[in-house]
């Protein structure tokens, strides 16, 4: 066995003993293990091949500084600083081929920040007291692997031995993994979608996949067209089809779907081949009716499923989201295409169904018009957003794009 190097991050004051274990588990699977102590009051159980004392001097801040009025609100903010400095150049410099963390609330705050930094790919298992709640919070875009550790890390037991070891062995098997995330010959091309556009972007994935280009879809729920577009920070995506852009209205609009405020800025600024349609742009995402706002109540409600509830725009609100669409995409390098099915933005507004406004999503286009660089071209199609044609459509303009060179 070709022996990885796996870092091991905790807190050796309250987490040294546990350490230690994992330490020694890893070395009985012949890997090398590298420790490192994020701890500031109390005396290390065990021995840091990077100590407290270089981690807080990487924060920042003096580890001498921190103890003469120490606080969890002073020091965790520079440990973890510190902390994300080391470990992530050590892992760019290829020294380290995983990271095994554990911690109740602090510990978990403190290690995924660490986690989050590192690259896709990279494995990352965290166990946590947290993990068997909300994880969003930790894990936020990053592929971070929680393990609940059912008992609080307090000690070394029949039970804590065990999943600590099967810990050990998840970290492990991931370093071990030969698979990398490659680059190929074409771009990788990420297609976003909600379930509402899901039959015409499934068709799109296809068709691009038949011209050999390989795909990574995306759930365009909030958290997956911001991780869609930080893979493309980090050099992975190199072409989007962005057919659900309902994250920027949801955004604008508090409800659920939120892509935040970064949403659709990303690809125009890097220079990255992208065409665009409106998938799903005129739904506000809500969960159980009882928790739609107010001001929303006397609109149409679908109930998507029994935990989602949807409603639509309202044309003067429709205006509202195409001038901040074409403000987002104002910083757009290159040629891009924003394609318009105006039979219908999801099944929902197609003729007939429960969203359908043809006045409010004309507005929506005219206002589009109007605010988009001119570098961005609006191509209206008289089909609706699963139509095959459609599909093919978008796809036959980003293949364009793409062979006219505008990569990465």
């Amino acid at each position: 066995m070709c022996g990885k190097s796996i870092l091991i991050l905790a807190t050796l004051d309250t987490k040294g003993t546990e350490a230690a274990f994992l330490k020694e588990q890893i070395e009985l699977r012949e890997h090398k293990v590298l420790v490192v102590d994020a701890g500031v009051m109390g005396v290390p159980a065990m021995k840091a091949d990077v100590t407290r004392e270089q981690v807080a001097g990487a924060g920042g801040t003096m580890l001498q500084e921190l103890l003469k009025n120490p606080s969890r609100e002073t020091a965790a903010p520079v440990m973890a600083e510190g902390a994300t400095r080391i470990i992530t150049e050590l892992a760019e410099k290829k020294k380290i081929q995983g990271i095994i963390a554990m911690g109740g609330t602090q510990g978990t705050t403190l290690c995924s920040h660490v986690m989050r930094a590192l690259p896709y790919g990279f494995p990352k298992v965290m166990v946590s007291t947290m993990a068997s709640g909300n994880c969003a919070p930790w894990v936020d875009i990053k592929d971070v692997t929680m393990m609940f550790s059912v008992a609080d890390i307090m000690g070394l037991n029949p039970v804590t031995r065990k999943i600590l070891a099967n810990a050990a062995g998840a970290v492990c098997g991931m370093a071990e993994s030969s698979v990398e995330i490659e680059k190929t010959e074409h771009p990788l091309v990420a297609v976003t979608t909600v379930g509402i556009t899901t039959r015409g972007a499934m068709k799109a994935k296809a068709l691009l996949e038949e011209a050999g280009y390989e795909t990574i879809a995306f759930h365009a729920i909030g958290p997956g067209g911001r991780a869609m577009e930080q893979m493309m920070k980090e050099g992975i995506i190199g072409a989007v089809l962005d057919y659900a852009t309902i994250e920027v209205s949801n955004y604008m609009f508090d409800a659920l779907l939120n892509g935040g405020k970064e949403r659709l800025t990303v690809a125009g600024s890097l220079g990255i081949p992208q065409v665009l349609a409106p998938g799903a742009i005129e739904v506000l995402v809500f969960g159980e009716p009882e928790t739609v706002p107010d001001q929303y109540k006397t609109r149409k409600l679908v109930r998507h499923s029994p935990q989602i509830t949807d409603l639509r725009l309202d044309t003067d609100e429709m205006i509202q989201v195409a001038k901040e669409l074409a403000s987002r995409l104002g910083n757009t390098k290159d040629k891009a295409y924003f394609m318009v099915p105006k039979g219908g933005f999801d099944s929902y507004a197609v003729e007939g169904g429960p969203f359908w406004a043809p006045e409010a999503d004309q507005a929506f286009i005219d206002t589009l018009r109007r605010f988009l660089p001119d570098n961005i071209e609006v191509k209206e199609l008289e089909n609706d957003i699963e139509d095959p044609v459609f599909a093919e459509e978008s796809v036959k303009r980003l293949i364009e794009l793409i062979r006219e060179g505008h990569t990465i």
